[in-house]
């Protein structure tokens, strides 16, 4: 079954940078538009990000300008390079497949933003 293993979160003050990592461990990435998705406290997962095959992307409005997605097709790896982060970026991040989840959620990587 394949997973997916995120990692690169942590605290950082407003305005900081942190870049997220999605390891797939088979080669999920090479065949399908994958998406990072925030899920923040008691709120739904919502997409912030979309990387298609060709490296198209596409963007939430609340992160356009401030968040990059890119993908490693060799490494089978999505990354997230998150700029000047805000508090309502706070929250857990997950990647999987768009626009319908394809593969069981992984744990994500937990963010927090404080002012």
């Amino acid at each position: 079954q394949v997973q997916l293993v995120e990692s690169g979160g942590g605290s950082v003050q407003a305005g900081g940078s942190l870049r997220l990592s999605c390891a797939a461990s088979e080669s999920i990435v090479n065949l399908y538009t994958m998406a990072w998705y925030h899920q923040a406290p008691g709120k739904q997962r919502e997409m912030v990000g979309v990387i298609n095959g060709i490296g198209g992307t596409t963007y939430a409005e609340s992160v356009k300008g401030r968040f990059i997605i890119s993908r490693d097709n060799a490494e089978a790896t999505v990354y997230l390079q998150m700029n000047t982060l805000k508090s309502e970026d706070t929250g857990v991040y997950y990647c999987n497949t768009f626009p319908s989840p394809k593969v069981p959620w992984g744990q994500g990587t937990q963010v927090t933003v404080s002012s």
